[in-house]
């Protein structure tokens, strides 16, 4: 086993201890807005206005939209979905995705006029837009120092796409970032000079190193053409499962022909619940769809996988039976499950939290004599608890962790594994983002999407549960 996979699986080991308090959360119907108003309080305002925290805690800014990078570059803007990894020396190595749309007039990695862009090979972007309106997503690489906490390098790592909004970490130490846009040239309404000069909806690998330079742009074709979100690879198997965001959305896995080696092609197919054809999860006009309730699931293959049309819910839905997600983003696998958010799901439209537990035989034959289950772990209903939880992780103690995606002040709510709750950090910037502990489990970082920033935050972890409720 090697050291990413074997650090992978050691922690996510304690995913299913947090889950269970969160579900015990939910059940008992323990928390109000009185409660939500409580925890708000007990956060320190920032002198800066940047961001509030619990007491104790302390954040170090660092990589900033505009910032010149250590390879000439400028930090993109809107920064999103990060994953850390190990790297040389103790340090950590974080990759960073930007939501950025080629017609942004702000938050270019290539600075004003694209002046910067001919520094670029050719071959290292995506999509180069005829030189005119290159893609202006993509990812960031950072390393990182946790023992300083100072940053010591950041540079360009993908070039070329299109709102990289969300991604995953996989066991073989890469990140896999996910374009949430299915633009093609001349479509859309646009003008016929548009430049766009390749397909969107794709999902791209990027290793995790602290050399600088771009990685080859090569699109995951066989991993679908959708608006993607995230993504989470069961680290024995090597399914990756993936989410699309869209209000009403298919789950998906992929089953590689060569597990950790994605770009060799596989199948793609969708979620299916055996006993619910075409089944809503949503819970929109009816609460359907209860907390512990296991539902057996079959998986539908995907055909035509790079469709033009942005087809293949429908296709999943209408033809073949599969589930329907309203807006399916952050996906993170914990032990022996995959857990994914879906941020406006419920009555109320305040978010879900889904478990999918997979076969002892997933993507094998013998799955259909023991199948996975789908449950709904969460369904909060109450904006002063949760207001749609997008990312999710969590911390190595075993906390639950979600980042919010709802009305501004946005929060990063802790869920303990006994169901207790509280409030790490509050801003009125923007959306929190990209939510993940450093290897070493001192750290969290995260992104505050608007004005583009990455924070680290540090602090007596341990004291937290005191404050929970």
């Amino acid at each position: 086993m090697n050291i990413h996979r074997r650090n992978f699986l050691q922690r996510s080991g304690l995913t299913a201890l947090a889950f269970t308090g969160l579900q015990r959360l939910t059940a008992e119907g323990r928390t109000n807005a009185r409660d939500g108003a409580s925890l708000d309080a007990r956060l320190e305002a920032d002198f800066h206005g940047t961001l509030d925290l619990a007491p104790g805690f302390s954040y170090n800014a660092f990589s900033e939209t505009g910032d010149t990078m250590d390879d000439g570059f400028l930090v993109p803007g809107l920064h999103d979905g990060m994953g850390a990894f190990a790297g040389p020396g103790g340090k950590t190595l974080l990759v960073r995705n930007h939501e950025m749309e080629a017609t942004a007039t702000t938050g270019s990695p290539f600075g004003g006029e694209r002046a910067l862009l001919r520094r670029i090979p050719r071959a290292k972007l995506y999509d180069a837009g005829r030189g005119k309106r290159p893609g202006l997503g993509g990812t960031t690489t950072l390393v990182y120092d946790t023992r300083t906490q100072r940053l010591e390098r950041h540079f360009l790592s993908l070039a070329g796409t299109y709102r990289n909004c969300a991604g995953g970490v996989t066991p073989w130490g890469s990140w896999i970032s996910c374009e949430e846009d299915v633009s093609t040239p001349n479509s859309g309404g646009q003008a016929p000079d548009d430049p766009m000069e390749q397909h969107h909806g794709f999902n791209f690998e990027v290793p995790a190193s602290a050399e600088i330079g771009l990685v080859d742009p090569v699109p995951l074709k066989a991993m679908g053409r959708f608006n993607h979100e995230a993504i989470a690879v069961e680290p024995r198997s090597g399914v990756v499962y993936q989410t699309e965001d869209v209000g009403d959305g298919s789950f998906y896995r992929f089953i590689p022909d060569r597990p950790g080696r994605l770009i060799e092609g596989g199948r793609l197919q969708a979620l299916k619940l055996r006993d619910q054809p075409r089944a809503d999860t949503r819970n929109w006009s009816e609460r359907i769809f209860v907390p512990g309730n296991r539902h057996a699931v079959e998986w539908v293959d995907i055909g035509n996988v790079e469709s033009l049309d942005n087809d293949l819910r429908y296709q999943g839905y209408f033809e073949k039976g599969a589930a329907r997600f309203g807006r399916g983003e952050g996906c993170w696998w914990g032990r022996e499950a995959v857990f994914f958010a879906c941020t406006n799901g419920g009555r109320k439209r305040k978010g879900q939290v889904w478990k999918y537990t997979p076969s002892l035989d997933e993507g094998k034959a013998g799955e259909s004599k023991q199948p996975g289950h789908l449950e709904l772990f969460i369904e909060p209903d109450d904006g002063a608890l949760v207001e749609n939880a997008d990312n999710l992780t969590i911390a190595p103690w075993g906390d639950l962790i979600l980042a919010e995606d709802g009305v501004s002040p946005h929060f990063i709510v802790g869920v303990t594994p006994e169901g207790k709750i509280y409030k790490l950090a509050r801003t009125t910037l923007g959306e929190l983002t990209g939510a993940c502990f450093s290897p070493d489990g001192t750290t969290l970082f995260v992104n505050i999407q608007t004005p583009g920033v990455t924070v680290a935050i540090t602090g007596p972890w341990q004291d937290l549960r005191a404050t929970a409720i």
